[in-house]
């Protein structure tokens, strides 16, 4: 039997398990973790830990650190812009400073600068996001039936995001519609309160609704500032979501680039045990 040791996290009440000491899962070895799996298992909120994710540590290339995550149904996602900054602070507490944090990521490499808050198990981090990207319409997406005049975008910050704009989010089933896309993370969004402001609510691929999504408030600000839903030259957009608000900002040099500002939580430290053996080959060195 191996004990695993996990953090529990939230960025705005989306939640995460951080385990930075992960085992094997070469498939070469006989012994090594199906990790899909080991998050479907955790992440059930009734007969596991419960979380919207499962975010692994390993070593990178020159001695960088990579963040892998997988969704609670087991699928792997290439980034969570609240996922990033949980990971970021399990990563400073084993390191004991709140440098400036690399990461590599399956979107690419993602910067973090964190900062202490009045709340000792609360830190504030800011991501630069990279760039804000246009993709395809995705697959079945008429069957949301959008009326044509709705404003619509689909975008890319490493993972895939539909925005649409409504006049009220409280009062759109975004479950039923969420299931009709379940590739695609899908935000709804309407102006303010504030003139600087969006309200938006998330269906995400893998996990369904949560409370905040960081790379879908990335997605939503740009859609809602190329709609003019914010007053016109906004450095930054206020995200206002069901767990609390998000600030992304703009790059005044480089067009479609947002950086993503927000609180990490740490709920608790958890240990695991697996039955079976396990090769803990995984280690992160931080020294």
């Amino acid at each position: 039997m191996t004990t695993l040791t996990l953090t529990k996290h939230h960025g705005l009440g989306n939640d995460f398990l951080v385990l930075l000491d992960a085992p094997s899962h070469d498939p070469a070895n006989d012994s090594a973790v199906d990790l899909s799996a080991l998050a479907r298992r955790l992440c059930d909120r009734r007969r596991g830990l419960g979380a919207d994710g499962l975010l692994i540590a390993s070593p990178a290339d020159a001695g960088a650190i990579r963040m892998t995550l997988f969704n609670a149904d087991g699928s792997r996602a290439e980034m969570s812009g609240n996922g990033i900054r949980c990971f970021a602070q399990a990563i400073a507490a084993k390191r004991g400073d709140l440098g400036d944090l690399v990461v590599q990521t399956d979107a690419g490499e993602r910067t973090i600068t964190m900062a202490t808050t009045d709340e000792p198990d609360t830190i504030m981090a800011r991501v630069d996001m990279g760039e804000v990207a246009p993709i395809e319409e995705p697959a079945d997406w008429s069957a949301l039936g959008c009326h044509p005049d709705r404003p619509v975008m689909h975008l890319s910050l490493g993972n895939p995001h539909s925005v649409v704009g409504v006049d009220e989010v409280g009062v759109v089933d975004l479950l039923a519609l969420g299931g009709k896309v379940p590739q695609v993370n899908l935000e709804i969004v309407e102006p303010g309160p504030e003139a600087t402001a969006i309200t938006m609510r998330v269906h995400e691929r893998g996990a369904g609704i949560t409370e905040a999504c960081g790379t879908g408030a990335c997605a939503a600000a740009f859609a809602a500032r190329s709609w003019g839903l914010v007053a016109s030259g906004s450095d930054e957009v206020i995200v206002h979501m069901d767990g609390g608000t998000a600030t992304v900002g703009f790059d005044a040099d480089v067009a479609g680039r947002v950086s993503l500002t927000g609180p990490a939580t740490l709920v608790a430290t958890i240990q695991v045990d697996l039955t079976g053996p396990v090769d803990l080959t995984g280690e992160v060195d931080l020294a």
